[in-house]
């Protein structure tokens, strides 16, 4: 008899010591050169590849490697380029980085995130009539690859769905299928030219809110494809399920190799897929292990699901899969050995991912005593984490239920705290400030890594670090910035650094996840609930504030982003672990302003990040996370001002919860899309409070002029009014060299002073 096959939609890039950061940023850097790159990003692909072959996996993907972003590289490997950077395709791998990174005369590609996920993509810019022209050696290249090593392998493509609906500049993007399913076409030719059998196309826009025209125009697409090749294709859908109205059946009734359920996100769409499937021919992959969170699998809930495929479809038909690809996971568990081996042992990434869909596909085929010996591990593991002592504090629940709604609420409304804030604080029109962070140097690395290593002690580290944060003073004073930041020299990562000195929270040394290009974050494990052992920023705020006369402000990340960056835990609501960080929080911000800070800005990056991708439960979360934000802030006096700041949102859906956040100061990312985030605030709910849109993009290393930014002040005001506007940059600055921070933030100075004057002789 058959077995049931294992596959994995997709692999991590950056390898398991990060070896694709120095490379890439070495080649940017104009240190070495292409050869070197491709060298190195050769090698990771083959170790990837190895290590997935030798854990068992039968079904390896290639075409998903990336040097910066996969959806970049289908819009670099497709042709469909902007006009606004030139014959930019002419110019190899420089021009790729162009998109991604910018030029002198051309901004890069807005950047936002991929779905509910941490991992930020690059959002293609079409155009109606726009030429395409295929380069498949993104797709053949590693599969030959691959053939050389003696390893099968499917290519993973990002369909045309959803290519077009995460792009920009069309009305009706859909429209534009006539012209990218031929391109596409091609594509399948050269990839069975080139040894493939089998093609994995990802379409993750199809499992959410479609309707039945945008369903007639992905059948349609895929009939023809499916229709001209005789490749094997595989459709695979993750992050949530397509058991929504008449998606499932219409999409499991086209004709296709095999289709990929997210069964961790959505586990109620398999029995109507059994159904459905039942009498075709199709495969049923089944995404039964967690792609996006650390736990161990529970073996016997993912078995159930196994057997009920089993018994419907028969063995043969079966892949055993995690729910998405495993990008969004670390390397190795085993090699963290500074985490307590008892939470250790209930820790599963990227190689314990691979061993599970091994045990599980054997398992598939055992019964009784020996599934029982297969499964024994896991079981006691998921038993000694559901009895520990560390998962679990009373005194946090407690205070967690004896919440009001009182607790949620602002002593008094926006206007009598802007009264007194102003009382308090008397600043220019568009105050100037930045998000949080400075560059992030080697020096401040180095000394992070000297204490860790024992080669500096806690006094020597903290007078360096006081040092730098002088430096931070120093430059924003010069600069004329109205309202400073002590800018982070001592942190780490903005999530890490608190998750380090709150209970509930292990750290890895090596758990690095791509967030985009060679940014990379080692998200904390979340494994228990959540309190504030000590203050945590109120030391380094009070030496800022005291080397300057002019505000400094206190900053914290949100208890929402603190979550959602996380490796959360599955074992509570996600809402009451997110109450319990705000309590938490709620203490650093009174201790904040017991200490003098006038204002204190809770960065909720993440806040949009969280929605759940299906419209009908979006209410439920965004009603929750806008009352942690407000917890977090609630007892503070009128005259203190409150800032957050959120990136890479879009408001349009979710005007009404921003209101409510009611923030004194909300800083956004709007510079990449030109100030049209914008759009979403004059139109029937008006945002109330102060707003600062950022005005330059700190993703990129090139240096806005400052006509180039008085001309977004200009979109601005236009939009929202200058009485209400603050002046900033899009983020924070950490990833940034401080001649390209200093140089940018002169001319986002300069271009403020001219709105100033202007407005002052025209008023006169």
């Amino acid at each position: 008899m058959r077995m049931a096959r294992t596959a994995v939609l997709g692999l991590p890039r950056v390898g398991p010591d990060r070896e694709l950061k120095p490379a890439l940023e070495s080649y940017w850097a104009g240190k070495t050169g292409s050869d070197e790159l491709a060298q190195t990003a050769r090698a990771l692909r083959a170790a990837t590849w190895r290590r997935a072959s030798a854990a068992g996996i039968d079904v390896l993907p290639v075409g998903d490697f990336s040097l910066y972003d996969h959806v970049l590289d289908t819009a670099w490997a497709l042709g469909a380029l902007p006009e606004r950077f030139g014959d930019v395709g002419a110019k190899g791998l420089d021009g790729y980085f162009a998109l991604a990174r910018g030029t002198a005369g051309a901004p890069p590609l807005e950047m936002t995130k991929w779905f509910d996920t941490n991992y930020h993509y690059l959002v293609p810019e079409l155009r109606p009539g726009q030429e395409l022209r295929l380069r498949a050696d993104h797709w053949t290249g590693p599969l030959r690859e691959s053939a050389e090593l003696g390893l099968a392998a499917r290519p993973v493509v990002l369909g045309p769905l959803s290519f077009l609906l995460l792009s920009k500049g069309l009305e009706r993007p859909l429209d534009a299928l006539d012209a990218f399913v031929p391109v596409y076409r091609q594509l399948l030719r050269e990839l069975a030219a080139a040894g493939a059998t089998e093609v994995q196309i990802d379409e993750p826009c199809l499992a959410l809110d479609r309707r039945p025209d945008e369903l007639d125009a992905f059948a349609g697409a895929w009939t023809e494809l499916a229709g001209a090749t005789d490749l094997g294709l595989c459709l695979a859908t993750y992050f949530v399920g397509l058991d929504d109205g008449t998606t499932l059946e219409r999409v499991l009734s086209l004709p296709m190799h095999e289709v990929h359920l997210d069964l961790v996100r959505a586990p109620g769409q398999l029995a109507p897929a059994l159904e459905l499937l039942r009498d075709r021919d199709t495969r049923l992959s089944l995404g039964v292990v967690d792609g996006r969170n650390v736990w161990i699998t529970d073996h016997d809930r993912a078995i159930e699901q196994i057997d009920a495929a089993s018994s419907a479809l028969g063995d043969e038909r079966i892949t055993i899969a995690p729910s998405c690809s495993l990008l969004h996971l670390p390397y190795e568990a085993a090699r963290e050995t500074g985490i307590a081996a008892e939470v250790r042992g209930w820790l599963a990434f990227t190689a314990e991912r691979l061993a599970e869909l091994t045990v599980l596909r054997e398992a598939a085929g055992a019964r009784g005593e020996r599934r029982d010996e297969l499964f024994a591990p896991a079981r006691a593991a998921i038993a000694a984490r559901r009895a520990s002592t560390h998962t679990n504090d009373a005194a946090v629940r407690d205070r967690a239920a004896a919440l009001t709604a009182g607790d949620y609420e602002r002593a008094r409304a926006y206007p009598a705290r802007h009264e007194a804030q102003r009382a308090r604080v008397e600043l220019p029109e568009l105050p100037t400030t930045t998000i949080g962070s400075y560059p992030q140097t080697d020096d401040i690395r180095a000394a992070r890594r000297a204490l860790r290593g024992g080669e500096l002690d806690q006094g020597a580290y903290d007078r360096f670090m006081e040092s730098r944060i002088a430096e931070a003073i120093s430059v924003q004073e010069r600069l004329g910035l109205d309202v400073l930041v002590h800018g982070e020299a001592e942190r780490n990562d903005m999530v890490e650094y608190f998750g380090e000195q709150l209970a509930g929270f292990a750290f890895s040394a090596h758990g690095w996840v791509q967030s985009y290009g060679s940014r990379c974050v080692k998200p904390p494990i979340l494994f228990g609930d959540v309190s504030r052992p000590a203050p945590m920023t109120v030391g380094w705020w009070r030496h800022a504030q005291s080397l300057t006369e002019r505000p400094v402000k206190g900053m914290l990340t949100g208890p929402v982003t603190i979550l959602q960056w996380s490796f959360v835990r599955d074992d509570r609501p996600r809402r009451e672990t997110c109450t319990q960080i705000a309590l938490a929080l709620q203490d650093e911000v009174l201790d904040l302003e017991r200490a003098g800070a006038f204002a204190i800005q809770v960065d909720e990056a993440a806040l949009r990040e969280g929605l759940p991708l299906r419209e009908s439960e979006r209410e439920e979360y965004v009603r929750w996370a806008v009352d942690c934000f407000r917890l977090t802030v609630a007892p503070v006096r009128d005259d203190t001002q409150i800032h957050t700041h959120m990136c890479y949102s879009e408001f349009g859906d979710m005007m009404e919860h921003i209101v409510r956040l009611d923030a004194d100061v909300l800083s956004i990312e709007a510079s990449r899309s030109g100030m049209e985030v914008l759009d979403a605030f004059p139109g029937k709910l008006e945002y109330p409070n102060e707003i600062g849109p950022g005005v330059y993009d700190i993703h990129s290393p090139r240096v806005p002029s400052a006509d180039e930014i008085e001309r977004l002040l200009e979109l601005a005001e236009a939009r929202v009014g200058r009485e209400r506007l603050w002046v900033n940059p899009d983020c924070g600055l950490k990833t940034r060299g401080w001649t390209e921070a200093v140089a940018a933030l002169e001319n986002m100075m300069e271009a403020t002073r001219r709105r100033r004057a202007e407005h002052s002789a025209d008023s006169r």
